[in-house]
C-alpha cells in the first residue's frame, strides 16, 4: 500500500478531511521519530509497540573492489504487533 492510498483508507475511517489526517499522520510520525531517537519505546495500545535498537559500527567487504568498507553504526526501529492483532491478521490468512 503506498502512502496516499494509506491516507484515503485512514480519512475514510475516521471521517475527517485529507488535510486533517495528513496532519494527524505527520504528527505521529513526528513523535516516533522523536521518542525513538531518545531510545524510548513507543506502545500504541491494541496495536502493538516500535521499539528502537542500536546497530554497532562493522566492518564489511565489497567482494567486486576487494576493499573493506567502515558502516556506520545506526538506530533501526522494530515493530512488534500487540496480540490482538496477529489474531486478527491469522483470521484473515486462508487456511492452508
Amino acid at each position: 500500500m503506498e502512502y496516499k492510498e494509506f491516507l484515503t483508507q485512514l480519512q475514510k475511517r475516521i471521517k475527517k478531511d485529507k488535510q486533517a489526517t495528513e496532519r494527524l499522520s505527520s504528527i505521529m510520525v513526528k513523535v516516533l521519530r522523536e521518542e525513538c531517537a531518545n531510545m524510548n519505546t513507543v506502545s500504541v495500545k491494541g496495536f502493538g509497540s516500535f521499539e528502537p535498537k542500536k546497530k554497532l559500527e562493522r566492518e564489511i567487504f565489497n567482494p567486486a573492489t576487494g576493499s573493506k568498507m567502515l558502516v556506520p553504526p545506526k538506530i533501526v526501529l522494530t515493530f512488534k504487533p500487540s496480540t490482538s492483532v496477529k489474531n486478527q491478521i491469522k483470521e484473515l490468512k486462508p487456511n492452508e
